[in-house]
């Protein structure tokens, strides 16, 4: 497809804009997308999920000011030798221990992005297997701690016997 601005080059630029609910496409080359200011740099090769994810690790870098001190202070992974300013470039880890030696970074990112740093993913009532077990036990003594610390011990007791029959239930 040609540019409809200049009819010289190829519309390479694909956008689309919502103005007061008014949608308008529009189809560019980049020269004519510059020349409207619809042209974003930096997106010369194209929008990747690794540009956006790299945006999003960047939001804690040390500030450009002391480049020796970030560079002393930037962890590296053992196994792989990657540093998380690679990691934050390319948005890929090196291999499966670089999550560990990232975690302290991680954590405040998987926080902002996803609300929390576990996965409380559901399962399924048909599988009833030890997993779910496990995740009842885990729920049941998280309240079973605050039944005595607000000190309803009838309650508390309850609960108890019930994570005594989930643990029996575990054992068999």
């Amino acid at each position: 497809m040609l540019c409809p601005e200049c009819g010289k080059r190829p519309a390479t630029l694909h956008y689309t804009k919502i103005v007061n609910g008014e949608k308008t496409e529009a189809h560019l080359c980049e020269v004519c997308a510059q020349e409207k200011g619809e042209y974003m740099p930096g997106f010369d090769s194209g929008f990747s999920f690794h540009n956006l994810l790299s945006g999003l690790l960047n939001f804690d870098m040390v500030s450009s000011e002391s480049p020796n001190i970030a560079q002393q202070t930037v962890p590296r992974c053992a196994t792989c030798g990657l540093t998380y300013n690679q990691f934050s470039k390319i948005g890929r880890f090196g291999c499966s221990d670089c999550f560990e030696t990232f975690r302290d970074r991680l954590d405040p990112l998987l926080r902002r992005i996803h609300g929390s740093t576990t996965h409380h993913g559901k399962i399924p009532e048909r599988t009833k297997g030890e997993l779910k077990i496990k995740k009842d036990l885990e729920k049941l003594r998280e309240q079973l701690a605050r039944s005595v610390e607000l000190e309803e011990f009838e309650k508390a007791a309850q609960l108890r016997d019930q994570i005594r029959s989930l643990q029996e239930r575990l054992s068999e």
